[in-house]
């Protein structure tokens, strides 16, 4: 086989090694989906959201210089949030079994560009707890804040609350089942073709013209004995036998 391969070649590759690319792929998908729903911890997300309501008078409320000093404002509060000074009294009250920096990493506070509303999201096996760490934080950090800032405008927007069937976030069943069904795809087209290009064996003209650089100048076919032939040969055998 020449260094290059034809698209019509790799077709009929494919094609001849099928069962073993579809077998690759049954593979994959099989050890996601054990990974998936029975080695994987499922992960579970709670989220409250709190309200900077910076205290203005009505002539600036609108102004730049008043919606720039929230926008600032909220990324401090974004750090202090996730800071040993919240998360202490959260565990003390909660009676969780884990550090500050342990809990800082089950934690990611965002908000939208221009908003004043900032969300707090927990990460956690246990989906109630979850909702109770993610609850809890909101209330401590509006406690805290008019010590740590000497300000109070801080309300909570919204709490988290408990599903009925709350849903896991991580992992991903559905996407892993398919990146394994890929990734099984493309190990069996590589393996197959892998496997084609490392056999040097002549099966046709063609390989004969490309490994050795001699053209073919005829092809000798299978010679199939007659039926007839055989037939007669095997009388005389017969009467040989007879005769002596």
């Amino acid at each position: 086989m020449g260094e290059a391969i034809s698209l019509q070649e790799v077709i009929k590759i494919i094609r001849k090694r099928l069962l073993l690319i579809i077998s690759l792929v049954v593979i994959s998908v099989g050890i996601s989906i054990g990974i998936s729903f029975y080695l994987l911890t499922p992960i579970y997300q709670a989220q409250t959201q709190i309200l900077v309501n910076q205290q203005s008078s009505l002539s600036d409320a609108y102004s730049w210089q008043s919606i720039e000093t929230d926008l600032r404002l909220i990324n401090t509060y974004n750090v202090i949030i996730t800071n040993t000074a919240i998360l202490t009294p959260v565990i003390e009250e909660l009676k969780l079994d884990v550090t500050p920096e342990e809990l800082s990493k089950q934690i990611s506070v965002s908000n939208e560009s221009d908003s004043k509303v900032v969300n707090i999201s927990v990460l956690d096996p246990d989906p109630s707890r979850a909702v109770e760490i993610s609850n809890t934080i909101s209330e401590v950090f509006k406690e805290r804040v008019s010590e740590l800032m000497r300000v109070d405008n801080i309300s909570i927007l919204s709490e988290a609350k408990l599903s009925d069937n709350p849903i896991p976030v991580r992992p991903n069943k559905i996407l892993n089942i398919f990146i394994a069904a890929v990734f099984g795809l493309m190990l069996g087209v590589s393996i197959v073709i892998l496997l084609e290009i490392l056999d040097t064996t002549i099966k046709s003209e063609k390989d004969i013209e490309e490994h050795y650089g001699l053209p073919v100048i005829g092809i000798v076919g299978l010679i199939v004995e007659k039926k007839e032939k055989k037939i007669s040969l095997k009388s005389r055998s017969v009467r040989r036998s007879e005769n002596d």
